[in-house]
């Protein structure tokens, strides 16, 4: 089960984490632009992470070499930067941590690179409101797997399909914890969630089937037929009011 943050130091840390890793990403989705290798914007959220003297949640974490997730079109999660180009049309997903005084915070989007097709367009409209139905969820007393249903009801309603073999989680002190959080299933299932509990929630949407594949590289997920992928993904702590968003990043 999830830590539960009760206390005003360990609650002021997770937003802290949460307002770093909202400021690299929005610096990263303003800032990206065709022509830049993935490598680039590793490098920019390595900068704007020095600014916080905050840790990087991914560098190493289980040999993963980077700070930042990048992953293009077909690529669904943990791409490695490195010399792949961005291209005019290109839809690049960003996934990125920062710790601060023990405590993490994670966040992704999914930006569009010059005129996008309108099925890429539309499926980043899906995936993002995805995860704003399973957020808003997250409340004191539903159950877990209520988040698992809404997004999934969502997004196929919609027509597209949500990845099964990667998931959001509990975080706080480890980014990544229990309790599991599928984008999938049935409501009314799971532990019941409860104020002070802290949780990343990450539908990942694909225009085609929701099997994917690994790649040669070990990391980098892809679905595995190759039609295009979306992610995004917010921290939040239940409130007695509901879900706090820890990570509002900004697209613009």
């Amino acid at each position: 089960m999830a830590i539960i943050i009760k206390s005003p130091d360990e609650i002021a840390a997770m937003r802290q984490a949460g307002r770093v890793v909202t400021a690299v990403l929005s610096t990263l989705a303003r800032e990206i632009k065709a022509g830049m290798t993935t490598a680039e914007l590793d490098d920019i959220a390595v900068r704007e992470l020095a600014k916080y003297k905050a840790g990087a949640s991914f560098k190493g974490y289980r040999g993963f070499p980077a700070s930042l997730c990048v992953s293009l079109n077909e690529e669904v999660v943990h791409g490695i930067p490195g010399e792949r180009v961005i291209n005019d049309g290109d839809i690049v997903s960003l996934d990125f941590g920062a710790f601060v005084d023990g405590f993490h915070g994670d966040a992704a989007l999914t930006v569009g690179v010059g005129s996008i097709r309108p099925e890429a367009k539309r499926l980043l409209e899906v995936a993002k409101g995805a995860l704003e139905v399973g957020i808003a969820e997250a409340k004191s007393g539903a159950h877990l797997s209520d988040i698992s249903a809404a997004i999934q009801r969502y997004a196929e309603s919609a027509g597209f399909s949500v990845v099964r073999e990667y998931t959001g989680h509990g975080i706080g002190r480890n980014m990544h914890e229990s309790p599991q959080i599928p984008n999938f299933g049935p409501p009314g299932e799971g532990p019941v969630l409860q104020e002070g509990m802290a949780l990343a929630i990450e539908p990942m949407v694909n225009i085609g089937g929701w099997e994917t594949r690994v790649k040669g590289d070990r990391w980098t997920v892809v679905t595995a037929d190759g039609s295009l992928s979306a992610h995004f993904e917010k921290t939040i702590a239940i409130t007695r009011g509901g879900a706090e968003v820890l990570t509002p990043w900004d697209e613009s």
